[in-house]
């Protein structure tokens, strides 16, 4: 094929990846991935931060990493830096994926911080899987300032973060565990819980978590009426 005939071809990718019908997005984003090529990989990333379907957004993904990996993590780096949310956190969810570890150092703490609960929570999965073993305790402290943040599913997420970080994040959440805001004590509680036994629900630890800050918050029976 020579370059204008795939031209073409790029410019109807481009297209099928425009279309009104999700399913015809989500079967272009496959075919891509099912035939990758070098020149599909921008336009690919170049609908991060439009594409509205979760299930488009992960096959877009999935279509990414079927592509040169280096190739891959050159073009998605710039995303992290995108002004739109979508694109940071589509980014992010491509490089926990890619698995490859030159992307740590493009995880920043202004990532792990991010005021978009989306973004913060792919920030969190990423760096917790591609973090050097040397720097898994600086990433503990630095994502254990957002317990108590958000609602169940951003505290999940921050719950298996820490737990994939192992003893690392060991310090961290013992000294949550004593902190002066209930929910920050719950959240710590039942993260303490999911590292010890992994396969609990983070419905059940929080639900246990909750018991326990509230028995511990109880009056002595002594006090009562005083």
């Amino acid at each position: 094929m020579n370059q204008e005939d795939f031209d073409a071809v790029v410019v109807r990718l481009k297209s099928a990846l425009e279309a009104d019908s999700a399913s015809v997005r989500l079967r272009t984003a496959m075919a891509a991935g099912l035939r990758p090529n070098d020149g599909y990989i921008d336009t690919l990333v170049g609908r991060f931060a439009v594409e509205p379907d979760f299930f488009v957004r992960d096959m877009l993904t999935w279509a990414l990493i079927q592509h040169d990996p280096s190739l891959t993590l050159e073009r998605v780096l710039p995303e992290l830096r995108s002004p739109f949310p979508p694109a940071r956190a589509q980014a992010l969810h491509t490089l926990s994926k890619l698995g490859d570890r030159r992307a740590w150092p493009a995880i920043t703490t202004e990532l792990l911080l991010d005021a978009e609960d989306e973004v913060a929570r792919t920030a969190w999965r990423a760096a917790a899987g591609l973090v050097p073993a040397e720097h898994a305790a600086a990433l503990a402290e630095t994502i254990s300032t957002q317990f108590g943040r958000g609602d169940r599913t951003t505290q999940r997420s921050l719950s298996r973060a820490l737990a994939a970080l192992g003893a690392a994040a060991t310090p961290v959440i013992e000294r949550a565990k004593l902190h002066r805001d209930a929910g920050v004590r719950t959240h710590a509680l039942a993260t303490e819980r999911l590292v010890k036994n992994p396969d609990v629900g983070f419905d059940v630890a929080i639900a246990a978590a909750q018991r326990t800050v509230a028995l511990r918050g109880a009056p002595l029976v002594g006090e009562i009426g005083d």
